[in-house]
C-alpha cells in the first residue's frame, strides 16, 4: 500500500501535540510544511491507518478546528467519541467549544525541527 506522504508529515506532525492539548487544521498544516491545506489535514485524519504510523498512535482527537471547536456533527457518534478522549485529558470541551487559549498547542519551533523528519 502506497502512503500519500502529505499524509505521513500530517501524522507525524500529530503526534507531537502533547496529551492535554489541542492543535487546528491549519496549524497542523503549517507545521507539516503544508500552508493553507487545512482540509488535507482532516482527510489525512480519516485515512490513519489502524496501527497508527510507525506503530505509534496518532491522536487524531486532538485536532479541532479554528474556531475552537470539534467538526463532528454535536451528539453524532465521532463527536462523542471526540469530546469523551478530550475530556480523558482533561481538556475541557463546554458543548462543542475548547477554549484556545487554555488548551492550544503552542509548539517550541527548535523542538519540532529535531522531532519532525521531513
Amino acid at each position: 500500500m502506497t502512503i500519500n506522504p502529505h499524509y505521513a508529515r500530517i501524522w507525524q506532525t500529530v503526534q507531537l501535540i502533547p496529551p492535554g492539548k489541542v492543535a487546528c487544521y491549519g496549524q497542523i498544516a503549517d507545521l507539516a510544511g503544508l500552508p493553507g491545506r487545512a482540509r488535507l489535514v482532516g482527510k489525512a485524519l480519516g485515512k490513519v491507518p489502524e496501527a497508527g504510523w510507525k506503530n505509534q498512535p496518532v491522536p487524531w482527537f486532538r485536532v479541532i478546528n479554528s474556531a475552537g471547536k470539534i467538526s463532528f456533527p454535536e451528539g453524532s457518534e465521532h463527536f462523542i467519541r471526540q469530546k469523551q478522549l478530550l475530556q480523558e485529558e482533561q481538556v475541557v470541551v463546554l458543548g462543542s467549544r475548547i477554549k484556545l487559549k487554555e488548551f492550544q498547542w503552542q509548539p517550541d519551533l527548535a523542538e519540532l525541527l529535531f522531532q519532525l523528519e521531513f
